[in-house]
């Protein structure tokens, strides 16, 4: 069965390894606790708010967005294949006592099969660059998805600039991120992600670029996509 899971085992150990310090702010997940209420703030929007919606994070790790989405109401399942991150990430909601959001150690394609149709809104953060098959993570996101739904996906584009700011720059100059965080080949073109979201009836409605000034530390959505991105997506 572990041979049949869309997952790299060299990346779920590379992020089990972190995962007691999901939390720590400072930690090597710092700009995750950055760039989360720019996401956050972004998805509540075009979702026309989180409030009272069922929300499946896919890929959720420690929980960062899981919790602070339950925390603008919404009932939230957060799935991870990294039982570390899972176990965190139910620690740090029972530590701090978020409400109506859990959290299972399973497959987006496997919840799929399970729960068709069953959530208003699905997030897959930072994840897509991480699996062996994005595609079939785009599929199992729609089929989780309500008609009409959203499906919100962010990633990282496949470009040389990408690779100089996101892995050159992030990983070895700044030191943002440790070391090896990413493979610039899994990086995913807009028209790729395009392409998978047709192919599984999502209309892609929205694509923002997330900037970064290392001067003063500040992310920001904008139109320049060229390095990450985020899209969003609803289910036709």
């Amino acid at each position: 069965m572990t041979e049949q899971l869309n997952a790299d085992p060299a990346e779920l150990a590379k992020f089990s390894d972190l995962a007691h310090r999901w939390w720590d702010a400072d930690s090597e997940f710092a700009p995750l606790h950055q760039i989360n209420p720019l996401r956050l703030q972004w998805i509540d929007a075009l979702a026309g708010g989180l409030a009272g919606k069922r929300v499946a994070d896919i890929g959720c790790g420690g929980g960062i967005l899981s919790d602070s989405m339950a925390r603008k109401g919404a009932d939230v399942l957060g799935i991870d294949l990294s039982a570390k991150g899972i176990r965190v990430a139910m620690l740090h909601a029972l530590e701090a006592g978020t409400p109506n959001v859990q959290y299972r150690e399973v497959s987006a394609e496997a919840l799929a099969q399970e729960q068709p149709g069953a959530y208003d809104v699905v997030t897959c953060m930072e994840m897509l660059e991480h699996v062996p098959r994005p595609e079939s993570i785009v599929q199992a996101c729609a089929t989780l998805v309500k008609p009409g739904g959203w499906v919100f996906f962010s990633t990282l584009n496949r470009n040389p600039k990408a690779f100089l700011l996101a892995i050159v720059g992030a990983e070895y100059v700044l030191n943002l991120l440790p070391r090896g965080t990413h493979e610039y080949m899994k990086f995913i073109k807009p028209s790729e992600l395009a392409a998978w979201c047709r192919a599984a009836r999502l209309d892609m409605v929205n694509t923002r670029g997330m900037q970064y000034n290392p001067f003063t530390r500040r992310y920001w959505l904008s139109g320049d996509t060229d390095v990450n991105y985020l899209v969003a997506a609803r289910k036709l």
